[in-house]
């Protein structure tokens, strides 16, 4: 394909994606409030868990038809780096003041470091521990990924402790079924969105000869994080910014502790490239532990700090970009 259908592609899938992710956040709203979920539990459980399907979609299609799991973990791992510092600053360049709880910092963010620390602990077992593993290669098989599955459903469980005690507002009636029926439809349109920009991104990845590591960790995981981006800067323009952050800290964690293990689920035995993934594992962790700085100080993120964490971005752009390019060589494997 040429460069100018390439990037037609790319603009209508983006529309598309715009689409899906404008019905899923309007049913899962509606649904949430229906049910009596917290805005809080609402983020971080159901809107994350529905706009990280196509970061579950990729994990899915680069294992079965690509045979290419690492691939999907690098486009999982770049995916919440984006998240984690490119949503934030979106978010708050579009609120008048984008703040921050206690419950957020204390909860939602430490509770992602402990993912973070998880499927570190993961991979570092699937190195040492398992049969074939190295210490540049983590085999991960079907028992082993129970760990980070099983502290998943430790946070669903703490999330919906929210809900024991909350009083939800009396909302007038809804058509469950039609509710139902557009979340569905919104997940569908939002796969097939993603399929469409992430076919252009390999497309321009192939026509300008990108190794295909750094088109996952930066293009396709900024392109299956569109959902997420839509999503909460839709909501900081609502002043919804509880919803707003916690959708990337949930959406996240979901990504970390069930869409890799799934991966695993599917082909029973599968290997990570350990010495490649824990560079990246590392990065993440710190710019947490920056974002939780930032989101705890006056419980608001700022203009100066949104763009520290755009600038944080763009180094870390820069550092894959140096590494692929074999300018520096501190990462082995790319």
């Amino acid at each position: 394909m040429s460069v100018v259908s390439l990037l037609a592609l790319a603009i209508a899938s983006t529309a598309v994606i715009w689409k899906g992710s404008e019905l899923l956040e309007r049913s899962a709203r509606r649904l949430s409030r229906h049910y009596g979920v917290p805005a809080a539990v609402h983020g971080a459980v159901v809107v994350a868990i529905g706009s990280s399907f196509p970061e579950l979609s990729s994990i899915i299609i680069s294992t079965l038809i690509h045979n290419e799991f690492s691939l999907g973990v690098g486009a999982i791992v770049g995916s919440a780096i984006f998240n984690l510092l490119v949503i934030p600053a979106a978010s708050a360049a579009v609120s008048e003041k984008f703040s921050t709880t206690r419950d957020i910092v204390h909860k939602d963010a430490q509770f992602y470091i402990i993912s973070i620390l998880v499927l570190f602990l993961t991979f570092a077992l699937g190195a040492t521990y398992i049969e074939g593993g190295t210490d540049t290669e983590a085999i991960l098989t079907r028992p082993l990924v129970l760990i980070p599955l099983l502290t998943y459903g430790v946070y669903v469980f703490l999330q919906f402790q929210d809900t024991r005690d909350y009083v939800s507002p009396v909302t007038p009636d809804i058509e469950l079924k039609k509710e139902w029926a557009t979340l569905i439809v919104g997940l569908a349109v939002i796969a097939i969105g993603v399929e469409g920009i992430v076919r252009a991104a390999l497309g321009f990845g192939s026509l300008f000869g990108a190794s295909p590591f750094l088109w996952g960790l930066t293009v396709i995981a900024a392109g299956t994080s569109l959902p997420d981006a839509f999503v909460s800067v839709r909501a900081a323009k609502q002043d919804e910014d509880v919803t707003s952050l916690t959708n990337v800290l949930g959406s996240n964690t979901f990504n970390l502790l069930v869409a890799i293990p799934v991966g695993v689920l599917i082909v029973g035995t599968t290997t990570v490239n350990f010495a490649l993934a824990i560079p990246m594992l590392g990065f993440l962790a710190f710019a947490t532990i920056v974002f939780v700085v930032f989101t705890r100080t006056d419980l608001e993120i700022t203009n100066a700090e949104a763009a520290t964490f755009i600038g944080l971005y763009l180094l870390f752009l820069l550092w894959m970009f140096l590494e692929t390019a074999g300018i520096v060589n501190t990462v082995q494997g790319i």
